[in-house]
């Protein structure tokens, strides 16, 4: 799949099949796209938390309320924001370079046929401050994002919107 179909066929999938796992490859794989994302001045200020476990997968929607799909995701990949990799630069660019990092996660599972959600949790701070405490970090958690086999095919809500350009 190249990198046009991925980003047109990618979905918020939130049904995943319970019976599939995602491969250490292709976890591996993913979390090699996250850490291609650009960032500024290559500070990479990110982390990633890998969670399969079912009960830390609990624990995970107990703190973020939109996070249920985990139920049935086999994979969460915990995204979490290191600001102190840029203090040198005196602006904070690590939401940025997370989230790009997050959109790369989206497009590589698609690439490889999963399903994927991303759930926002930075700058909400109970989610935030919740998911410190659950896993026992002082980085800020930037995305939860769920992996899996979809069990689901939502249509598309992206589109060209004309409108939505200036051209000079």
């Amino acid at each position: 799949m190249d990198c046009s179909d991925s980003i047109r066929l990618r979905r918020s999938v939130r049904k995943f099949k319970t019976d599939t796992l995602v491969p250490d490859r292709d976890i591996k794989l993913i979390l090699e796209a996250a850490m291609m994302a650009p960032s500024a001045v290559n500070s990479r200020p990110w982390e990633f938390i890998v969670v399969t476990d079912r009960e830390t997968k609990e624990g995970i929607m107990k703190v973020h309320e939109y996070s249920k799909m985990l139920k049935s995701a086999p994979l969460a990949i915990v995204v979490c924001g290191k600001p102190e990799c840029q203090a040198e630069l005196g602006e904070p660019f690590w939401p940025q370079d997370c989230a790009a990092a997050t959109e790369n996660i989206l497009l590589q599972a698609t690439a490889l046929g999963y399903g994927s959600c991303w759930c926002g949790c930075y700058p909400v701070e109970s989610r935030v401050k919740g998911l410190q405490e659950l896993f026992g970090i002082k980085s800020i958690p930037v995305a939860v994002v769920a992996i899996g086999v979809a069990d689901e095919s939502p249509k598309a809500k992206g589109f060209f919107d004309e409108g939505a350009v200036k051209y000079f």
